[in-house]
């Protein structure tokens, strides 16, 4: 078995916690997905959480990596980068955090873009957890693809939310704003930075 801690990742233990209670619960409703796998970190959360509510969760990257991953920016992670396809690559990790975990009988992979995959979805999910790219660009991708799959009684976690620009990124607070003023989802809590949302 494999430790959160153990896994490259910026996921809070307290919000880790806070992920899988929601997971366990919301997922009686239908399957769990989460966007931005990264090495799987927040999947070793989530994954039992969804197996335990007799479900599955789909981690959802097109693992190459955020604009801040890339090389030249704050969070580049030589180890994390393909000398040969000169590209960063973190499916292997996430694949080897799945394994260590035990969890390859609840977790199902998706590889891609996240706007390409959320036009080809049909399946209602009980929760989705957003944690991809901190562009707009990506951010409302993120949002306008997904937030609308979740069921009625299910959950919307944004994590990285920060309602002052000082501490990080707008992104993920601009689309926890828009779930708010959509009249589909009531706030719910906060731990950490991670936003919670309930669809009506």
């Amino acid at each position: 078995m494999i430790h959160p801690d153990e896994v490259k990742g910026f996921l809070d233990p307290g919000e880790g916690q806070e992920l899988a209670q929601l997971a366990a619960e919301a997922g009686r409703l239908g399957p769990v997905l989460e966007i931005g796998s990264y090495c799987g970190k927040s999947a070793l959360y989530l994954g039992p959480a969804a197996r335990q509510a007799g479900t599955v969760l789909y981690t959802l990257d097109h693992h190459r990596g955020s604009e801040e991953h890339q090389p030249g920016e704050e969070y580049h992670d030589p180890d994390l980068f393909n000398t040969k396809l000169g590209a960063v690559e973190t499916l292997p990790a996430l694949r080897e955090t799945l394994f260590r975990g035990e969890l390859e009988d609840c977790v199902i992979p998706l590889v891609g873009r996240s706007a390409v995959i959320a036009a080809n979805w049909t399946t209602p999910l009980g929760m989705v957890f957003i944690d991809g790219g901190h562009s707009m660009e990506a951010a409302l991708a993120d949002y306008r693809g997904w937030a609308g799959r979740v069921v009625a009684g299910g959950i919307l976690a944004i994590h990285d939310v920060f309602p002052n620009p000082e501490d990080g990124g707008r992104p993920p607070y601009e689309i926890w704003k828009l779930a708010c003023a959509s009249g589909l989802f009531e706030p719910v809590r906060r731990t950490g930075t991670l936003e919670v949302l309930r669809r009506f």
